[in-house]
């Protein structure tokens, strides 16, 4: 049987046109969720960005400060006037460099009256150990016999005047001469052979121990007059840089008790020397850990922005500085390259670099969120809605974090999240 789907005058049955906006309607309904859908579905390229993998070196950043390695105010041992000054600011001198010299005249003369007494004392030393010689001895040898024979004369003198002045042929006075030269000639007898017995025997032990104290205090005398000399030079302790000039010549200086290390010009200082430059820095407790001696440093300086200089760290303090309630450790840097650019007080940015550069993934800091005391990631389920996912981080180097375990190379992170999480975040 035939449905009419017209009526009498062509239009169309009442079932017809229901049944039509029955299907139009749910045509609609179908299509306007599919848009509520689509527009439900979030942006993730302007939310989200992905976990990449770079190149990372750990860099630390500080701030510090150009200073000399060592700084001296050099003054003389032995005060006295500036005679001669061989250095000028800004020169360069080697360790040992003589910088002045101080007046040493009367040192000079005290010195010559000091070798010619040591010569003195050497030559007696010499000559009475060496002992006499032959033709000495034998000199006083025929002395020893002349007044033997003189004295041998005088006794038969004196004997003969005895005879006749028994007899009464001479007076008493005649026979006192003859007496009293043979005693005379006897003194001279003995006098004679005990010096030929000393020429014999040769000098005595403590005769030529008398005559070394003498050259070896000569010797000892001439030592400390040399030491004083050499107190009157002025030498650098250190190779550095003469940075100021105090004395001029001329001028009379005084020793200090004690070196000064004072920027400021004293009237004890003849001259002011510095080392090679180093930075030092100022690392906070967080980062100390991280500085090792010999690392690697950048050094920039406001002076020179277009260049950065090298540096590799000298010496870490043992013990932290407290300024301003904030922690932190004095970090020495020896400069290798800028010794010539970089001055005395200037302040530079430094950057420790840590080991060797390494492939990392890594992710925008501010990424990074903690759930229940876990740190992890917000990234997007199958409709893009955001939910955590726990990861181990790893350094922090300015605005990106290493990822060590728990996301791959590619996978897309929340750095945004979408309204409605965010409404449903602050609900939940």
């Amino acid at each position: 049987m035939a449905v009419p789907f017209l009526r009498k005058g062509g239009r169309p049955a009442a079932w017809v046109v229901g049944l039509t906006l029955v299907g139009i309607l749910g045509a609609g309904g179908i299509a306007l969720r599919m848009t509520q859908e689509r527009r439900a579905q979030p942006d993730l390229t302007s939310l989200t960005v992905p976990a990449q993998t770079e190149t990372l070196q750990v860099r630390i950043p500080a701030s510090g400060k150009v200073e000399p390695n060592q700084r001296v105010n050099l003054s003389p041992k032995v005060a006295g006037q500036l005679v001669r000054l061989y250095v000028e600011q800004g020169d360069r001198v080697q360790a040992g460099q003589i910088l002045a010299q101080m007046d040493n005249a009367e040192l000079l003369a005290r010195r010559q009256q000091l070798q010619a007494a040591l010569a003195q004392a050497d030559a007696r030393l010499q000559e009475i150990q060496a002992g006499f010689r032959s033709e000495e001895v034998a000199q006083i040898e025929a002395q020893v016999r002349a007044a033997q024979a003189r004295y041998t004369l005088s006794r038969q003198r004196r004997l003969r005047n005895e005879a006749l002045a028994a007899e009464g042929a001479i007076s008493r006075d005649t026979l006192d001469g003859a007496i009293a030269e043979e005693e005379a000639t006897a003194a001279t007898l003995r006098e004679v052979q005990r010096r030929l017995d000393l020429y014999r025997i040769g000098n005595r032990p403590e005769e030529i121990a008398q005559v070394k104290a003498a050259a070896a205090q000569a010797r000892a005398e001439l030592r400390v007059v040399d030491v004083q000399l050499a107190d009157t030079v002025v030498r650098a302790p250190f190779a550095g840089l003469v940075t100021q000039k105090y004395a001029s010549v001329g001028a009379f200086v005084t020793p200090t008790t004690s070196a000064s290390t004072t920027s400021s010009a004293t009237s004890t200082s003849i001259v002011a020397l510095a080392s090679d430059l180093e930075v030092v820095a100022k690392v906070a407790e967080t980062d100390i850990s991280q500085i090792k001696p010999g690392q690697k440093v950048e050094i920039q300086a406001d002076a020179y922005p277009a260049q950065t200089f090298q540096g590799v760290v000298r010496l870490i303090a043992p013990e932290a500085v407290v300024e301003q309630n904030i922690t932190a450790f004095e970090v020495r840097i020896r400069v290798l390259t800028g010794q010539n650019e970089l001055r005395s007080g200037m302040n530079v940015d430094v950057t420790f670099l840590g080991g060797e550069p390494t492939q990392s993934l890594v992710v925008p800091t501010v990424a990074i969120v903690t759930e229940k005391g876990e740190a992890g990631v917000l990234v997007p389920d199958a409709n893009g809605r955001p939910v955590f996912r726990a990861i181990t981080p790893g350094l922090s180097l300015e605005d990106k974090t290493q990822v060590l375990q728990g996301l791959r190379p590619g996978e897309r992170v929340f750095i945004n999240l979408p309204p409605g999480a965010l409404r449903a975040a602050q609900t939940e």
